[in-house]
Formats: C-alpha cells, sequence, structure tokens
C-alpha cells in the first residue's frame, strides 16, 4: 500500500492518453489560457476549471456559456457576466496564483437532480493489484462537485448506478470500470513505477458513457 505519489493532473492525463482506448473515456483536457477557454466554451457549452494540483473538490470552479453571457459556480455562489472578459477577469481573482487545466464539461447522470460519481479503490499487495471499493458520490443539493469532504452522500456503486441510469446495465457498467481500471494502471505503473495505491474517479453522462475524470495517487 501507500508507494508513490503523483500530484500532478498533466502527468498522470498526458500518460493515459498515449492509449487510443483509453484515450476514448478521457474529457478533452487543455492547460488554462485565454484562447483555450475560448475555444472549449464555444465546443462544450461549460466547461470545469481545476487546478492541476489539488483534491477533495477545492478550487474546482465551473464556467458556462448562457447565450446572453457566462456564469461562473464556486462553492455554492454563481455570477453571470455579459462579457468574456469580465468573466475572466473574476476567474482570475478566483483562482488565485495556481496552475489550472480545463476539463469538457460532462452532463451527469442525476439521482433527484443531483449529480452523481464514482470512486473506484485499487491498492496493491504483495505484488498483486486488488478492488477495495466502488462507491458512488452524490453531490450535496446545490453543488456540482461530489466530494464527500463537500458534503456529498456515499452510495453503494450499484445503487448509484442503478438509480441514476435505471435502463443501463449496473453490472455490465462495473465490469467496465474494473476493465478502465485494470487497463490504466497498467499503463501509469510502466510510466510511474512505484504506484500502489490509486483511486480512479468516474462518471457517466445521462447516456451512460464512462467519462475518467482524474486518477488519484492519494485517495482519501
Amino acid at each position: 500500500m501507500g508507494g508513490r505519489q503523483l500530484a500532478s493532473k498533466w502527468l498522470k492525463t498526458e500518460a493515459l492518453l498515449t492509449d487510443a482506448e483509453v484515450a476514448h473515456y478521457i474529457p478533452e483536457t487543455k492547460s488554462l489560457t485565454t484562447a483555450n477557454l475560448q475555444d472549449m466554451l464555444t465546443k462544450f457549452g461549460f466547461v470545469v476549471v481545476k487546478p492541476i494540483v489539488g483534491g477533495g473538490g477545492y478550487g474546482v470552479i465551473k464556467i458556462a456559456s448562457t447565450g446572453s453571457g457566462y456564469q461562473i459556480t464556486h462553492s455554492f455562489q454563481s455570477h453571470q457576466y455579459d462579457s468574456f472578459s469580465k468573466m475572466y477577469s473574476a476567474l482570475f481573482k478566483i483562482k488565485a496564483k495556481r496552475n489550472y487545466l480545463i476539463q469538457q464539461g460532462i452532463h451527469l447522470a442525476r439521482i433527484n437532480g443531483r449529480p452523481i460519481d464514482y470512486r473506484v479503490k485499487y491498492v496493491k499487495q504483495d505484488g498483486q493489484w486488488h478492488f477495495r471499493s466502488m462507491v458512488g458520490r452524490l453531490a450535496k443539493n446545490g453543488l456540482f462537485v461530489t466530494n464527500l469532504c463537500k458534503g456529498g452522500s456515499q452510495l453503494t456503486g450499484s445503487e448509484g448506478l442503478r438509480r441514476s441510469l435505471p435502463k443501463v446495465s449496473t453490472s455490465a457498467k462495473r465490469n467496465e470500470m474494473r476493465m478502465l481500471t485494470r487497463k490504466c494502471t497498467a499503463i501509469l505503473e510502466a510510466r510511474f513505477p512505484g504506484i500502489g495505491e490509486l483511486g480512479f474517479d468516474y462518471g457517466l453522462d445521462h447516456k451512460g458513457k464512462i467519462w475518467i475524470f482524474e486518477v488519484n495517487t492519494r485517495p482519501l
């Protein structure tokens, strides 16, 4: 257990993108620049901006193009801006001095209007990798981040899948997440020898497609 820790989301994302099959599951991700943010908002309608180093949902910001302007959502607060430049200067104040990346916004499956995602813990013991847990994390009412430290509720993976996507096979999606976990772990272990504990954050959109949001080497 334990082992090497990798704080940078960029390094892990870049490693996973080298595999064509895995890349299909990764939301488009770019460094935060004015041009990249404009491009991705035009392309996807909304994006999530997150610190390159950080966890627990802290510092995560949602930005949406509203048609009449832009909306920034941070914690429980949302603010509207009538121009990109006003929105970007507000974002700059919120994000402070940390380096951020932009991730394609995904319309997550929901339970009673609250988005849900999944954390899969995978641990190496005695030279073998084992699944430790697969849980659903349901966002607190009014929040878009699901982290338990931000007030999210924990469900079993099966219950979360069944309640959020009743028409999708729960067992098939659990198996697909396990397959992805094994494949991604092999890629990461080859690139970064010494890792021994991983937490995979998966989201399923409203159509049931799985997305890999993040891989943590210090899973809580």
